[in-house]
């Protein structure tokens, strides 16, 4: 992708390439990570279970609903998604019309870095490999501890790089050779499956992003690495002191 400096170039190059790839994203996902993705969103939404309150659940960068879908295992009141890709929510609502889930998830165009919702509006703010994609990480993460209630969860389930041996050189191989040529293949858009190895090598992964979420006013910030550090779950939590 080229190099947009500005913040609203970068997030609308952003949506067109999403937008140009929402007809086989799930099918690329899926094949791209040998299924494990399912696993890692099904360990995320078993972490957000011991939060002790769910009822209302905001997914950010919702993409096509996987997370948003795979989070009604919590029985809540209602969930809300969002995205800067209108291709992506159309594959998204009708993930969720055929699953009879329209009544029971919600899905917007909306902005990060904006969200257009009240303060302390969510029990919880969920992100799933969307982190990467925000212009300003650090002002996203802001927007959503902004939304949540006081003592909410925030869960964000992002690609980290491994360190350990064999494993490290295994994953950049398959990162940087193996999976943007499957990606251009399938897609037929090859800045799209470039992208995403360019965004996980630069994305501040581990302890760096740790910091990021504390300097977005988190606190009891954990990290749980999956599947030899390929990805983690961050979770934080607002402050009930206001």
């Amino acid at each position: 992708m080229e190099n947009h400096t500005n913040p609203e170039n970068k997030k609308a190059a952003v949506g067109a390439m999403f937008d140009s790839i929402a007809g086989r994203y799930d099918f690329l996902n899926h094949f791209l990570s040998l299924g494990i993705d399912r696993t890692w969103r099904k360990k995320a939404i078993g972490i957000i279970s011991r939060s002790p309150r769910h009822s209302r659940i905001l997914d950010v960068a919702t993409g096509t609903g996987d997370l948003a879908i795979a989070a009604m295992k919590l029985n809540p009141e209602k969930i809300t998604g969002i995205d800067i890709s209108p291709g992506m929510l159309v594959i998204g609502r009708e993930k969720i019309k055929q699953k009879g889930l329209s009544g029971r998830i919600e899905l917007f165009q909306g902005d990060s870095e904006n969200i257009g919702f009240p303060d302390s509006s969510y029990d919880v703010a969920m992100v799933a490999f969307g982190v990467r994609n925000f212009s300003d990480p650090v002002k996203g993460l802001t927007e959503m501890n902004r939304v949540l209630l006081p003592g909410g969860m925030i869960m964000v389930l992002e690609f980290s790089k491994p360190t350990t041996f064999p494993f490290k050189h295994i994953f950049y191989f398959y990162f940087v050779r193996i999976l943007p040529l499957f990606g251009r293949i399938v897609s037929k858009n090859r800045e799209a499956y470039q992208y995403l190895p360019d965004t996980v090598m630069k994305f501040p992964d581990n302890e760096e992003f740790i910091k990021l979420l504390s300097l977005a006013g988190f606190t009891k910030i954990n990290q749980k690495r999956l599947s030899f550090g390929i990805a983690s779950i961050y979770t934080g939590f607002k402050s009930d002191v206001q």
